[in-house]
């Protein structure tokens, strides 16, 4: 490409489910994404590493996480794909990246333990440095360098979502400072629990979800299929199993119908929270969208975005929180009015994650398309001319790293003070911008023993207590219709598979 190297935007959400964005299906008020999807290209088969610790080390390092040292969460474990953080034998996108005289900056979640995001090629963060915390304190949230500027927000005016644009604008503005591009890594912790939100964007969605989970489920289905997301002939799944293991606890989600009352209320405004999660995040992607149309600088701006994995159902179809809306008749509307401010921690559950999903099976920590599956759109108007477009080839985190590196023709290091560096994992996905055809793939997948292996049309799964099922995903996405026993060689074949990338990659155990 001879073109000036273009800015890259990349936006990463967290737990935000497969058909959480309008675009895609969903009930919820996104048009700045919908928009950025219907000028640019929908990829439907994007896929994650299943929970954000690994997704995030995944999507930085164009490595398989286990590679990066980041194949569960941030605890420093015994073994070389679990030391918790990044490992000297990778290379992140930012420092690749400044090798071509980009200018790097992060806004958000970190997230991939000790190394802080200077350590690792960014020239300024703001942002969190670890998992979650409330979105109405700022605490949690630093500023690198601390001489950097920052931002003094009143009592009770600071929102994490607003505040984390609010830097990515800075950030932006500085990088016009000269004519060198820029990379801006914009990890939203939207809409990751506690649910909270401020009680106007709330207010847009109670009523709506009082339908109850099963109701919305079947309209998404149906938005999907006139969108062309999935095939007319999708049916949808039974409700979810759902596991608690700390309490050993395994179920189904329950129909909408069998849920008290009492219960209703509180599920339906803890969806509500979500969603108004989602649009406000939207209407922050918005202000960044706007600040690049006014500066010209949108036609030459790579935005991708997705999510780091499905939808969150931790634990049960109730979600956790500090107080149960029900549990004071006395005290309920006071009690339902407080979910979502500074006072409230909540999750929405797995009903919900339930419809998040749809209508793929499972979520966040499982490798079925549930859990790995997340929604990428590509906005590039000088180099994408598929508009609007939905594109069903399988591609990966792991291709990020060699899409920027195609893009920009960077140097993808062997060495990197000092140390060995892993080759690239991914493939560039470049070609698919413009529609080329592509070589069937062969992609891999491990956290908390939940696996899978996706070679072409085949896929073999397995949840960690049980045995290895095979789907043929072109033809059941959702994964219904289990095959194991119909092509046992195609079961042993994958499992070798498997296992071979199990060892070159530093999983254990290896089921």
């Amino acid at each position: 490409m001879t073109d000036k190297l273009p800015n890259i935007l990349l936006i990463l959400t967290d737990d935000l489910g497969f058909s959480d964005l309008g675009c895609f299906g969903s009930e919820m008020n996104t048009p700045h994404v919908d928009a950025l999807a219907n000028n640019g290209l929908r990829f439907t088969q994007f896929y994650n590493s299943a929970r954000c610790c690994p997704s995030r080390a995944s999507i930085l390092t164009g490595l398989y996480p286990h590679q990066a040292g980041v194949g569960h969460m941030t605890d420093d474990e015994p073994y070389p794909g679990y030391r918790g953080h990044l490992k000297d034998q990778c290379v992140t996108l930012a420092e690749v990246l400044k090798g071509k005289g980009y200018h790097t900056y992060m806004s958000g979640k970190w997230h991939v333990g000790k190394n802080e995001p200077l350590d690792r090629g960014f020239d300024e963060f703001y942002g969190l440095l670890g998992g979650f915390t409330s979105f109405w304190d700022e605490k949690d949230y630093i500023r690198l360098p601390e001489s950097g500027h920052k931002h003094h927000y009143k009592e009770n005016e600071f929102y994490a979502t607003d505040a984390i644009t609010d830097y990515a604008l800075d950030f932006i503005e500085d990088a016009r400072k000269d004519d060198q591009p820029y990379f801006m890594y914009l990890a939203y912790n939207a809409p990751h629990f506690p649910l909270q939100a401020p009680k106007e964007e709330i207010d847009k969605y109670e009523k709506l979800y009082e339908q109850g989970w099963d109701h919305i489920r079947e309209k998404r289905l149906a938005r999907m299929k006139e969108l062309g997301v999935v095939d007319k002939e999708t049916i949808l799944p039974p409700r979810a199993e759902y596991w608690n293991r700390d309490r050993d606890i395994h179920g189904q989600n329950p129909a909408w119908d069998d849920i008290d009352r009492d219960r209703k209320r509180d599920l339906a405004r803890r969806m509500a929270i979500y969603a108004a999660m989602v649009d406000r995040m939207d209407q922050n992607i918005g202000r960044v969208i706007e600040d690049l149309k006014e500066r010209g600088e949108l036609e030459n701006t790579l935005i991708l975005f997705c999510s780091d994995n499905g939808a969150c159902a931790e634990w049960d179809p109730l979600g956790f929180d500090d107080w149960r809306t029900t549990s004071n008749k006395l005290h309920r509307e006071a009690d339902l009015d407080r979910m979502g401010d500074p006072s409230s921690y909540h999750s929405y559950g797995s009903g919900w994650a339930n419809v998040s999903s749809t209508p793929l099976s499972m979520y966040k920590h499982y490798a079925h398309e549930g859990g790995i599956s997340t929604p990428l759109i590509v906005h590039w108007p000088k180099h994408v001319q598929r508009k609007g477009d939905i594109d069903h080839r399988p591609s990966h985190f792991i291709d990020v790293m060699a899409t920027l590196v195609d893009i920009t023709k960077a140097d993808y290091p062997t060495h990197y003070r000092g140390n060995d560096i892993h080759p690239m994992e991914g493939e560039s996905m470049l070609p698919s911008f413009s529609g080329e055809s592509q070589e069937e793939r062969t992609l891999c997948f491990e956290h908390e023993e939940h696996c899978a292996i996706r070679q072409g049309k085949w896929k073999l799964v397995k949840i960690k207590e049980f045995e290895w099922a095979l789907y043929n995903i072109d033809e059941d996405r959702t994964e219904l219709h289990d095959l194991a026993n119909n092509f046992p060689e195609k079961v042993e074949h994958l499992k070798r598979e498997w296992h071979a990338w199990a060892e070159r990659t530093d999983v254990v155990p290896r089921p």
